[in-house]
Parts: structure tokens; sequence; C-alpha cells
């Protein structure tokens, strides 16, 4: 599958009172072309923070490093070239360093996201489709205004609204909460990005609105061939929709490989753990993750995991551990692997 997305040892640091911190630790990952890769973990372990640096939205004084590459348009072998560390990275668009004006580029026409609360990110005094119309005519603002409603009622039409003519003229609280959520879909869609970011989108929703919102994103991923960066906490709604998933801990990618394989036969005690927390369709007792999550100002010198892990050694207290092969597309960053 052609790369479109790929992003090595991407760190991220922000100046806090107590020191800087690191929310996103050593990151790589890598998405193809219509592919959806699951981003999973608890609150606070950075996956936001991820999809914020790959649009530029980071907060003043952020600090970033590594490399993030959006791979060039229509180019299935681009040019490969060494980074320092000898990994190989596909000509395209760097996302690291880029100016205001350059993200302004990159931001919709390229990469487009969808945000966690379609309430707070509308604007409540503008119309629905008056949204969509200004970010059509911040990238092409050559178009006349007939051109710029078409494009307006057909991204709403993509995103599954009913009566977009109708939806277009109304405000965000004079919908529900399902088309909403479809609205920011549109809004997202109108630019013709390759990549969508879609941070928990299903959050808040009933679990009837929540399955046609994952259904809605699954068929536009696969008919529009986008690259789906799907963030979310919830392990059952990434199994609906995620080809790939990484599980992301305390900044850092801690077990990554195909869903089936990850969500299967987890391999990482923390993935682990997340299953045995989640509710199934079948009676039995959930078993809870002992502990918090730690500080990013105090995490352990070893394993970020161990103080919290059932099955931790001596050896995991004296180094952080590598990501480990546990088959050919699979690995774990864990010693036990």
């Amino acid at each position: 599958m052609a790369s479109l997305l790929e992003v090595c040892g991407l760190t991220v640091e922000l100046p806090t009172a107590a020191g800087w911190v690191r929310p996103v630790n050593d990151v790589s990952l890598r998405i193809g072309v219509g592919e959806s890769l699951g981003l999973v973990g608890e609150s606070g372990s950075g996956k936001t923070m991820m999809a914020l640096t790959l649009l530029g939205l980071l907060p003043p004084g952020a600090r970033v490093g590594g490399q993030a590459t959006l791979v060039t348009k229509g180019v299935n072998g681009a040019k490969e070239k060494n980074d320092e560390t000898g990994e190989k990275m596909r000509a395209g668009t760097s996302l690291i360093g880029l100016s205001e004006r350059e993200w302004r580029e990159v931001r919709g026409r390229q990469i487009a996201m969808i945000f966690q609360e379609p309430m707070t990110a509308l604007n409540p005094v503008m119309r629905v489709g008056a949204q969509i119309e200004e970010g059509i005519r911040a990238h092409e603002s050559a178009l006349d205004a007939s051109e710029v409603r078409h494009r307006v009622l057909e991204a709403l039409r993509h995103a599954a609204v009913p009566e977009a003519e109708v939806r277009a003229e109304q405000f965000p609280h004079q919908l529900s909460g399902g088309l909403r959520q479809r609205a920011m879909i549109a809004m997202a869609l109108a630019g013709g990005p390759r990549l969508l970011i879609a941070d928990e989108p299903t959050t808040a929703l009933d679990v009837t609105v929540q399955k046609q919102i994952l259904d809605l994103l699954d068929r536009l991923r696969r008919e529009l061939q986008l690259g789906l960066l799907f963030i979310t906490h919830d392990l059952g709604v990434v199994a609906q929709v995620a080809d790939r998933v990484a599980v992301m801990y305390a900044g850092r990618i801690v077990e990554e490989g195909p869903a089936q394989d990850v969500l299967g036969a987890p391999r990482h005690p923390y993935t682990q753990g997340l299953l045995a927390a989640s509710p199934t369709l079948v009676r039995g007792k959930l078993t809870p993750i002992p502990g918090t999550v730690p500080q990013l100002t105090a995490l352990p010198p070893g394993c970020a995991f161990e103080p919290r892990c059932a099955l931790r050694v001596e050896e995991c207290t004296r180094a952080v551990p590598q990501l480990r092969p546990a088959s050919a597309d699979h690995s774990a960053r864990c010693i036990l692997v």
C-alpha cells in the first residue's frame, strides 16, 4: 500500500512550571492511502497532542523534533531519502518547521480534522453553510458564489446530511448532535483533504448515531481513498473502523500492528489491561487497571507502565524498552515480548 503519512521519531516538548514535558515522545507511525489507523489510549496519553502536531496547532513555546512527512500526491514510488537515523523517508511535504503561511496551505487542503465536540468547534452565530463556505474560500478564493454554494451542498451530501439546502441555512443549535457531527465532517471534506484526523468523533452520541457516524467515516475513507487517523479510548469503536491499531501510553507508542492482532492477541500488558477493562456482550466482571497514568513531569526511569504492571520484573525499572517485534507486522514496547 502506498504511503500517505510517515512519522519518524516525532517528539513534542511543552514548557511548564515544573520544567519541559514530552506529551509526544519518540513516536513513529505510518498511514497508507485509503488506510485507517486507530490511535488508542487513556486521557492524557498524548493522542490529541499528536493530532495537533500534524496540523501545526501546538500552543506557543512548543518545541518539535523528529520527522513527519506527507508523501507527494500521486507518487507511489516516490524517491526515498535517509534521515539522520538512517530511516527511509519518502519525498513529500515535511510537516516540521512550517511557517504559518505554509501551514494554511496544508490545513484543510491536505490534512483536515474532525474535532471532538462539534457544539464548541462550530461557531454558534454562523449558519452551517457559511462555516463550510469559509473553509472553501480560504483555499480557492477565485471561485464564484454559485460554485462555492455547489461545493458546500456537495460536502453536506457527502457527509449524508439530509435536506442539505435546508441544513446549510440553519445554525448549529438547530441541529441534533448527530447532524452537528455530520456538519463537522462536511466541513473537513470541503477542501478535498488526503488525510482525515478524527478526534473521538462519537463522544456523547447515543449508540445508534455512533454506529451511523462510524459507518459514514468508513464509507468515505473507501470511496475517497482517504487516510484516516482515528483517535479514541474505546477499543470497541476502533475495532469497527481501524485496519491497524497503535496504542499510546504516557506519550509513547507501546504497541502497534494489525487491528485483529493487537485486539485479538495483545502483547503489551497495558493493551491487555485495556481489553480486560472494556465491557463486552458476555456478562462478566470488569478488571480495572490499578493506579493512574504517571505525570509527565515524574515519569519512572524505566517502562512508564511498570508501576501499574502485574508482570513487572526488576529489568523494567532500568531503562525504557524498545519496540520489539511480536510478529511480522506486530510490535510491542515490552521486555517480555
